[in-house]
């Protein structure tokens, strides 16, 4: 299972220390130190669509230039961004054992995996 995201972002530390609490197997990948790996991203947008993953309502996309926000029209304009701005991903996204993917925090949906 692997948890990716910031560590400083507050739903990453939440749903890292729930995983701790349940004794849960994890790693984590941090998106600031080894960035976003693009066959995951892809695995992701085809998951859960890029819609799903970008997080539009977070600062990070309110700093982008409009024109930038403007230009997120599709899928692939969406992974060019999340590619090059991390911060602008919804967090955390969940590989789980089973191989299905999540993002953001659920405790109540997590404790059924």
């Amino acid at each position: 299972m692997i948890l990716y995201g910031i560590p400083n972002c507050d739903t990453v530390k939440k749903a890292r220390l729930w995983m701790q609490q349940q004794g849960r197997d994890v790693r984590f990948h941090d998106f600031k130190k080894t960035g976003v790996p693009t066959e995951r991203l892809d695995a992701w947008v085809e998951a859960l669509g890029w819609e799903r993953l970008l997080n539009r309502q977070g600062t990070a996309w309110r700093k982008l230039d409009d024109t930038l926000r403007a230009g997120v029209t599709d899928a692939q304009s969406a992974k060019r961004v999340m590619l090059a701005h991390p911060s602008v991903i919804k967090r955390p996204v969940v590989e789980w054992g089973d191989a299905s993917i999540s993002v953001g925090f659920e405790p109540s949906a997590w404790a059924g995996r």
